[in-house]
């Protein structure tokens, strides 16, 4: 049947004149017509025709035995053979043009000319019958539903509704796009009040605190179970390593009565002439020297943050100004060694270096690069040069012993400027060497090209020597190398080495959020490779917590590779891993946790909270907010000594419930908790791309050197240009 002649009329009317239709009349039709309808009938001659029912097929015009028509005829259709129908469709071809040139003056144009029409208005056009042009807009034809515009735009929808919820679309700080995410995301409730876990982190800190203030204020430890304290130096009123530790988080989380209690102790009590030959270099730098200094530097340029009044001219006016000042002096006593790397120890009474009395008198690679940040604050606050270049002393031996491929042995002999043993690892104290690498070329504003250049050959050391994948769910993971670079990889993570991940993603980016580098195009492809490499080193730290029992990291765990194993030069391979789908298991095989206290011991470590907050600062992904809740809630659950005596840490996480060891870390307070209240806070509370946070988290000011501040010295033998990977 020809679709454009429906009931095969063509054939019927064949040979019969045009005109002579116009003029028959329909068999039973009323003589009497409106004029209206008369009128309507005159305005369409040119175009309708009427067909005699002799002309109508028989099948089609015969009633039923009811009297009732199968369907309904037309009686005026068109002829496709008459010559008027080329003017008919260029008239219909007019309409429509002239139709669209009024809906594009406006709604309103359309509105008026509708109402003029019933108030008498002349309008001419044609007639709305029913053989317009089959895609004429204005036409009541229905289309077949495939070709309708809604129709194909709710599969669109629903195709793409289906590839979310399935989890192979995501966002994030890189846009839209497809690929792995983890399942749980979907369905994480939406709306989450961040503002309020950030207060229940803080309600946390409160109860430690209240717990150590009822219980053993003063003393350097606490021990939550029996609820006492003790010294670390015996026969001394204590050094503070709880109090002035936690000096900064007292301030960022505006916890102004605690505060003044913390200041009160610091005047009456606290006091540095200690003579003792236990007090570590590094230990007393970074956390006591750089809690005093943090201190200093919110309270001066934050000062809304735990608002305090002091008398002008009072002895607390300047009290961490001279607290620094006593006992970075005491310090510098560390460093007069032969070559100008420090002591391990430091007796701050007599203020001389202590050789250790283990590892045959040698010092960790950490207590010569790991302290770098807290001498150069104290030399830019007090104005007093020695301070920035015994640092630099310190630093440029070490660089000139020489390094393999960046990468230092952990322990270094102060009078010979030898390394002891060739055991290179990032854990332990190891990591806070690299560190202080870029933190320092960010801290004097991106000025002391060395650093960087130093960061940038041990970052490359650890692409080729340490960084290696997973036998079976190809997790990527920072291993050791014992016997040196030459020797086999130990597949072994200490949990300290999880602030690489933060740290890496800090170097690429300066502290700016990677959207605007973006915005600014300072973003590039390398560099999106390289935040791949955090990203993934940072999920298997968060699978530590995921793979035991109690949802929180041993201090290390091994990992089954495979012989020979891959490294990460060798190849980049991305993993399939779902970490919180409870269908994926087999990740978990390739993690070793041993049941032993120095493997599966938790001591409420910040160093996997710190990355996650650095990476969720710096792309904006709220899934990194997710997996810090995740873990804060499993150190609610395990580590709460009751009765709101604090938090302990615990012996063996791979048993439920874990054995409880008595005793809340220092980090407790000063860094992790730290480190969740910023993360689930507002992120423009102290901006990565303006402070910069030691390995201990206490933030410094960045600034310019100016004239009176410079890198003194040079490297020798330095690595030509593209011999390492930009970061």
């Amino acid at each position: 049947m020809n679709s454009r002649d429906p009931f095969n009329l063509r054939s019927s009317l064949r040979g019969t004149s045009p005109s002579s239709l116009f003029h028959t009349r329909v068999p039973g039709a009323s003589t009497s017509i409106p004029s209206s309808v008369q009128e309507e009938k005159r305005e369409a001659s040119d175009s309708r025709v009427q067909v005699p029912e002799a002309l109508i097929p028989a099948a089609a015009s015969s009633a039923n035995a009811s009297g009732q028509m199968p369907h309904a005829i037309p009686r005026n259709v068109p002829i496709q053979s008459d010559p008027q129908r080329r003017y008919e469709e260029r008239m219909w071809a007019g309409s429509e043009k002239e139709r669209e040139r009024k809906m594009q003056n406006g709604y309103a144009n359309g509105v008026a000319e509708k109402i003029g029409s019933v108030f008498g208005g002349e309008k001419k056009g044609l007639p709305m019958y029913k053989d317009k042009p089959y895609h004429y807009s204005a036409s009541k034809r229905r289309r077949p539903l495939i070709e309708q515009k809604r129709f194909l735009a709710s599969l669109v929808l629903l195709f793409i509704g289906l590839i979310y919820w399935a989890g192979l679309l995501y966002t994030g700080s890189l846009g839209w796009g497809f690929g792995k995410i983890l399942w749980w995301e979907t369905s994480r409730p939406q709306g989450i009040d961040w503002d309020t876990r950030m207060e229940q982190v803080r309600d946390v800190f409160k109860i430690s605190w209240a717990a150590y203030e009822d219980h053993a204020w003063g003393f350097d430890e606490y021990r939550p179970l029996s609820k006492r304290g003790r010294q670390i130096i015996e026969g001394s009123n204590g050094m503070g390593w709880i109090i002035v530790d936690a000096l900064d988080t007292l301030i960022i989380m505006n916890m102004t009565a605690e505060l003044l209690h913390a200041r009160d102790w610091i005047t009456t009590t606290l006091n540095f002439d200690i003579n003792s030959d236990q007090v570590g270099t590094f230990e007393v730098t970074t956390q006591i020297l750089g809690g005093l200094l943090s201190a200093h530097y919110l309270s001066t340029d934050f000062p809304d943050m735990a608002p305090i009044s002091v008398i002008e001219g009072s002895p607390g006016e300047d009290l961490y100004r001279e607290k620094v000042a006593d006992l970075a002096d005491r310090v510098l006593g560390a460093f007069e060694s032969k070559t100008g790397i420090p002591y391990a120890n430091v007796n701050l009474q007599t203020m001389k270096g202590i050789a250790a009395q283990n590892n045959e008198g040698a010092t960790s690679s950490a207590s010569v690069g790991g302290v770098q940040l807290e001498l150069k604050y104290v030399a830019k606050m007090t104005g007093e040069k020695h301070y920035w270049e015994t640092a630099e002393k310190a630093i440029q031996k070490l660089d000139e012993i020489g390094a393999s491929d960046g990468l230092l042995p952990s322990l270094v002999q102060p009078d010979s400027a030898t390394f002891q043993g060739q055991g290179v690892r990032l854990g332990s104290g190891g990591e806070y060497y690299y560190q202080d690498l870029i933190k320092q070329y960010l801290q004097t504003s991106k000025q002391e090209e060395v650093y960087h250049d130093m960061w940038k050959e041990a970052f490359t050391g650890m692409r080729k020597n340490l960084i290696s994948y997973s036998k079976t769910a190809n997790l990527t993971f920072i291993g050791e190398r014992p016997n040196g670079l030459d020797g086999p990889l130990h597949p072994k993570m200490m949990h300290s080495s999880c602030s690489v991940p933060g740290t890496l993603a800090l170097a690429l980016t300066g502290g700016k959020p990677i959207s605007e580098l973006k915005k600014s195009f300072q973003w590039h492809e390398e560099q999106e490779d390289q935040l791949s490499l955090a990203k993934r080193l940072l999920q298997t730290c968060y699978g530590m917590y995921k793979a035991t029992p109690t949802g929180l990291a041993p201090e290390s765990a091994r990992f089954h590779i495979p012989d020979p194993p891959h490294m990460l030069s060798d190849g980049i391979i991305n993993s399939a891993a779902d970490l919180n789908s409870p269908s994926d298991t087999d990740w978990h095989r390739d993690y070793i946790i041993k049941s032993d206290v120095r493997e599966s011991a938790n001591y409420q470590s910040p160093s996997t909270i710190a990355s996650i907050f650095y990476l969720y600062r710096l792309t904006g992904d709220v899934t990194y907010r997710h997996w810090g809740w995740d873990i804060f809630e499993s150190f609610l659950q395990h580590t709460d000594a009751g009765a709101r005596n604090g938090y302990t840490s615990l012996d063996d996480v791979t048993l439920t419930p874990p054995p409880q060891r008595d005793n809340m870390s220092p980090a407790w307070m000063a860094e992790t908790l730290k480190w969740f209240y910023l993360l689930f806070g507002p992120e423009d509370v102290l901006p990565l791309d303006q402070v910069v946070f030691s390995g201990a988290a206490h933030p410094f000011p960045r600034f310019e050197l100016g004239k009176t501040w410079g890198t003194g010295w040079k490297r020798r033998g330095k690595a030509k240009e593209g011999e390492t990977d930009q970061v």
